[in-house]
């Protein structure tokens, strides 16, 4: 095993902290990516929480896709009658070629079948291609409440993809969202739906349009340069000033060299949480190709990991959340961490 340079770190005790499990997609380790099938398995795995990307049709529907591009997570190749809407375009920075959302009204997607999105990665998944559809929010955020219980209260942690972009075409998405939220009756602080997103500015937005009572609200954080100056002290005290929480890259709190070995931990939950801010962190995923070296079982970038201790150790360091591929790796460490240092009951 490799050596880590964790020995001298002092942990929290997070006997009595509250973890929620958030199936990033649903639970893309075992199915397509926001599908139904995906997000109720995420749910039997133990998830607290379903994690669905929002972006917009042409008729100003929300829709859940990781992005608005669909070749990667959808038939629409095979659609001869839509070969005509492939074009390139700048997507948020980004130069894409594809078949887009936007492009499409809601009636056109629901001919669309899921895909995979990564074939190679998880070549069991394709045996659901073609057997599901693309999901509405209102659909996501019905299905959780049809799952939720008393005892056992489900959310949707829904990420609203480049809204600043999606303004720019003349789709209003902090709007639409605002009034979507309106319509399902999930608008309030407590209620079904939690809101994160990069875009500092729809955010902002977003406290302002439906207040200090309105849904949570939490700050992605990339692992790249241009979200640093959110990741100090200063940044994070501006961010309470407009959020209930930060989704850092998981590279932000283990950080790894480069060659991928994990050589320290940062100091990032303990000053989100001295800010007043909760920590879910993204995204947990078990294949060897997105585990730190240590932890990777063989060569094979698709073979599978222990995961389950990336998860113990987050958890360890006091993080509120997990957003994961593999919910129940996540439930185990929760429960594993519970066992040892004390019984403490999730939050949803």
């Amino acid at each position: 095993m490799h050596q880590t340079g964790l020995q001298a770190v002092r942990m929290p005790n997070p006997s009595q902290q509250e973890h929620v499990v958030i199936g990033h997609r649903g639970a893309p380790g075992y199915r397509p990516e926001h599908t139904a099938v995906s997000y109720d398995l995420a749910i039997d795995l133990g998830a607290d929480r379903i994690e669905p990307d929002v972006v917009l049709t042409r008729d100003g529907v929300l829709v859940a896709r990781h992005e608005n591009e669909l070749s990667l997570s959808t038939d629409v190749t095979d659609h001869p009658e839509f070969a005509g809407r492939r074009r390139t375009q700048e997507v948020d920075g980004r130069e894409v070629t594809g078949w887009f959302t936007e492009d499409f009204t809601l009636a056109e997607l629901r001919t669309l079948r899921a895909v995979e999105r990564m074939p190679t990665m998880r070549p069991l998944n394709t045996a659901y291609d073609g057997r599901f559809g693309i999901l509405t929010l209102a659909e996501v955020v019905a299905l959780a409440r049809r799952r939720s219980t008393r005892a056992r209260p489900i959310r949707v942690q829904a990420e609203l993809k480049y809204p600043s972009w999606w303004a720019s075409q003349g789709l209003p998405m902090v709007e639409l969202v605002h009034a979507e939220l309106r319509r399902m009756d999930a608008s309030g602080h407590d209620g079904p739906v939690v809101l994160q997103t990069f875009d500092t500015a729809a955010l902002r937005a977003l406290r302002d349009g439906l207040g200090s009572r309105g849904p949570s609200l939490v700050q992605l954080i990339s692992d790249l340069p241009y979200h640093d100056e959110l990741a100090t002290p200063a940044g994070l005290r501006a961010i309470s000033t407009y959020a209930d929480g930060i989704g850092p890259g998981k590279r932000r709190i283990l950080v790894r060299a480069a060659d991928e070995s994990l050589v320290s931990v940062s100091d990032l939950v303990g000053q989100a949480h001295r800010a007043g801010l909760t920590v879910s962190v993204w995204t947990l995923r078990a294949e060897n190709a997105f585990l730190p070296l240590h932890l990777r079982s063989g060569q094979d970038p698709a073979g599978l990991g222990d995961l389950q201790t990336e998860a113990r150790l987050l958890f360890a360091l006091g993080v509120d959340g997990l957003i994961t591929d593999f919910p129940e790796t996540a439930v185990r460490a929760r429960e594993e961490l519970s066992a040892a240092l004390g019984p403490g009951r999730p939050r949803a």
